[in-house]
């Protein structure tokens, strides 16, 4: 049976950055993310209540300020949103458990093998940095780039493709930097998978509308000019929230805030365009669960896996 060198476990970091969200996100039961009716306009309806929830872990331990901790916060809310639009578990990184980047062939290996050497090479995978590497990396068209979000099977391809900035203060001093890096990655990702969903999604304190309203205004136009639905020099769908805390009582909790964001770049909506454009680029045999809760229906059609005789 394959056991690793003796040390190795007990030097392997049993922790990272996602894993104090692992218990809230376990113990939200997992809900319809769609609101329409059967020929209806979709219309998605994100859980803020979670994304609150998991943001006020890093506020409450005094790490509001520090834009990773939140980052990682919104990572793990996006892709449990994705997941529960249906998308698998293995499929969507980072996953809800370590290793948080494997692929999912890899994850069915695991299930198919006896516990005690399932448990083995679990563990042993955690050291092998290019099975179960720490972030998700995509080649594009002319620089290798960090995904935050991503669905991807090695019989697939990358599908969907997504980064995430958070900005706590100094809006205005930083947010040019933010966008200019935001739209060479657009190019860079989107040149190389054309098919792929590949989005932006930014989360700024809502100090701003008071401190720096001009940088909000700003914010919102480029939110709508990074996109670009027909060429490939801009993001598939870009959205916005907005989020706050009180520093004096950082225990209160967080709270989002989208009373002040237009339409056209919040979330619901950059939910809907992402998951459209990943099903759009793939025929019905695939992603069938996704598609019977966006379209309200029951699709009469077995799941692809690789291999099988369809």
């Amino acid at each position: 049976m394959l056991s690793a060198r003796p040390g190795t476990l007990a030097r392997m970091a049993k922790t990272d950055s996602f894993s104090v969200y692992d218990a809230p996100l376990a113990a939200r039961p997992p809900t319809d993310p769609w609101v329409h009716a059967l020929g209806e306009a979709a219309m998605y309806s994100p859980d803020y209540e979670l994304l609150s929830r998991l943001l006020g872990i890093p506020v409450a331990a005094g790490k509001g300020s520090t834009t990773g901790a939140l980052a990682s916060g919104v990572d793990a809310w996006l892709s449990a949103e994705f997941r529960r639009a249906g998308f698998s578990a293995d499929e969507v990184w980072p996953r809800p458990s370590i290793p948080r980047i494997m692929p999912r062939d890899i994850a069915m290996l695991l299930d198919g093998l006896p516990a005690n050497l399932a448990d083995a090479v679990r563990e042993r995978l955690t050291s092998i940095k290019s099975v179960g590497p720490v972030d998700a990396r995509y080649l594009g068209r002319a620089y290798e780039k960090q995904v935050d979000v991503s669905i991807s099977r090695w019989d697939r391809g990358p599908e969907m493709l997504l980064s995430t900035k958070t900005q706590v203060s100094s809006f205005g001093k930083n947010l040019a930097n933010r966008f200019e890096e935001a739209y060479g990655d657009a190019g860079n990702l989107r040149t190389r998978y054309p098919l792929a969903a590949v989005g932006f999604f930014f989360v700024q304190r809502s100090t701003i509308l008071e401190l720096e309203p001009d940088a909000f205004e700003k914010t919102i136009d480029m939110m709508r000019k990074l996109r670009d639905t027909v060429g490939l020099n801009g993001y598939t769908a870009t959205g916005l929230a907005l989020v706050s805390w009180d520093e004096a009582a950082p225990e209160a909790g967080v709270m989002v805030e989208l009373d002040r964001v237009p339409a056209d770049v919040r979330p619901e909506q950059f939910m809907t365009r992402m998951i459209e454009q990943v099903l759009s680029a793939t025929p019905v045999s695939q992603h069938v669960r996704p598609r019977e809760l966006m379209e309200r229906r029951i699709i009469p059609v077995v799941e692809d896996e690789p291999g099988s005789d369809t």
